[in-house]
């Protein structure tokens, strides 16, 4: 132990360690981002709003691409992780395809989600990697953990399903159908309430499981 350093004090951290600091940064730049878009948000704004110093954002992130990937990446996390205990919880398939399907439903057509979609195609033309990471990201994500609940129905008979992760897909975009597309482009311009996702989703699973089901009342 140094002499210098008191014995209950705790080692410092590495520059650009600092999992609170990250978060500090992330938070700030969720806030420009949403109010500025990406073209006219600068590290300066992010910095100012994160409250850190400009040597210290770019110990984190070398440029404001790693920033927002970096930022879509943390919050699809939290979004998958949240996705995969709904699907783990008891249930028959049709209650759980129901269940997860609400969850996404209302996650890809709030306001959040619909904002960082609008971001990312008003850059892509410019910047093509760009959209690219952020539509294979949240498809393999998407595909893996939906992918692994259709794994286990087949493996418990309950499903047939040669392809799994293009009923994956097919799922999905049948829960977002008269909903998502309309949101994105404003013509809807509120969040759907559940009253207004529900059907959908019935719907969805109805004909998933018509298809998919080796029982056909799911």
């Amino acid at each position: 132990m140094s002499a210098t350093q008191p014995a209950d004090s705790k080692p410092r951290r590495a520059a650009g360690e600092d999992p609170a600091k990250r978060e500090q940064i992330l938070a700030g730049a969720e806030v420009v981002f949403s109010r500025l878009g990406f073209d006219a948000a600068s590290m300066n704004d992010i910095t100012r709003e994160a409250g850190v110093s400009k040597s210290t954002i770019y110990v984190y992130f070398a440029n404001k691409e790693e920033l927002f990937e970096a930022l879509v990446s943390l919050q699809r996390d939290r979004i998958f992780g949240k996705a995969t205990q709904l699907l783990e919880l008891p249930g028959s398939p049709r209650e759980i395809l129901t269940r997860y399907g609400m969850f996404v439903a209302k996650l890809l057509c709030s306001e959040r989600v619909i904002r960082a979609h609008r971001i990312v195609i008003g850059v892509t033309e410019r910047k093509p990697q760009l959209g690219r990471r952020f539509f294979q990201g949240g498809r393999q994500q998407a595909l893996r953990v939906l992918g692994a609940f259709l794994k286990d129905q087949v493996a418990r008979g309950t499903m047939e399903i040669e392809d799994i992760d293009l009923a994956a897909s097919q799922f999905s975009e049948l829960c977002l159908a008269n909903l998502f597309r309309r949101r994105l482009l404003d013509d809807m311009p509120e969040e759907p309430s559940d009253a207004e996702i529900a059907p959908v989703v019935s719907s969805a699973v109805a004909m998933f499981l018509k298809f998919y089901g080796v029982e056909r009342g799911g």
